[in-house]
């Protein structure tokens, strides 16, 4: 019996169809469909697709005396067939070629086993749903992590913006769409209080909607000898009144900033 990856071979395809974005079914489905029934004897593929395989019957084949065969009653074999027939169970194998020349590695690889057209598409459909709802979770987890992100106490600038750089690049992989304005004021605003002059100075140097957060780390990197003399202070003189009136009160540095 010939495999399913050796029918894909046999059968060819005269046009690629289109193929399967993630987040597209529905559009490539009516693609899909329409490129099906474009092909040749296109109602016998949809009806493949949409319908299921056509099934061999039993039939009772009558006797030839003059080749000594009697009467006999079997399951039908490709032989059999008329012509009409013959094209719609070569449809089978064509309809299921169109449609796994149409998905992508890694929703074929989960269903090459399925020989059948009709069990294919299903298939596809299932498969679908499951991979949109693990992107829905993974932007639904992103989108919380992105929320509750903050700093730690005494945590350096470059630990923070480590962390920061991660969950955007893992935002980035899933493409959810996020504004420059949106990341760069959670960026800023979620640093430890000591750093509240300098973010006041980043905020004033450029336009959050415009620069991006890499540019404010550098930035806000180079004041941090200041920040860590406000924490030293604040552990020597734990009480706000004799701290303000013992700290030094660095101004924010502009230099090297470029927007």
């Amino acid at each position: 019996m010939s495999t399913l990856a050796e029918n894909v071979l046999a059968a060819g395809a005269k046009t690629r169809p289109p193929m399967l974005e993630k987040g597209g079914y529905d559009t490539w489905k009516s693609r899909m469909l329409l490129h099906v029934e474009g092909n040749e004897n296109g109602n016998m593929l949809l009806d493949s697709i949409l319908y299921g395989t056509f099934e061999y019957k039993v039939s009772t084949f009558p006797a030839n005396e003059a080749m000594g065969v009697a009467a006999v009653t079997r399951m039908q074999e490709y032989k059999d067939l008329s012509p009409k027939e013959k094209i719609r169970k070569d449809c089978d194998i064509k309809a299921a070629n169109i449609i796994l020349h149409g998905i992508p590695n890694d929703i074929y690889t989960l269903l090459n086993h399925k020989k059948i057209a009709y069990d294919i598409w299903y298939m596809v459909k299932e498969l679908t749903k499951v991979i949109e709802l693990t992107k829905q979770e993974k932007e639904s987890k992103l989108a919380d992590e992105f929320d509750r992100f903050t700093s730690e106490k005494g945590e350096t600038i470059h630990s923070y913006y480590l962390w920061f750089a991660k969950l955007m690049n893992d935002i980035n992989v899933i493409r959810l769409k996020m504004k420059p304005l949106q990341v760069n004021t959670k960026f800023v605003n979620n640093l430890q209080p000591e750093w509240s002059r300098f973010v006041i100075g980043a905020k004033q140097a450029n336009e959050l909607h415009k620069v991006s957060f890499i540019q404010l780390y550098a930035y806000l990197k180079q004041n941090e000898p200041d920040v860590n003399e406000v924490r030293v202070m604040k552990v020597r003189f734990p009480y706000p009144l004799a701290l303000i009136a013992n700290t030094y009160n660095p101004q924010p540095s502009y230099s090297n900033f470029k927007s």
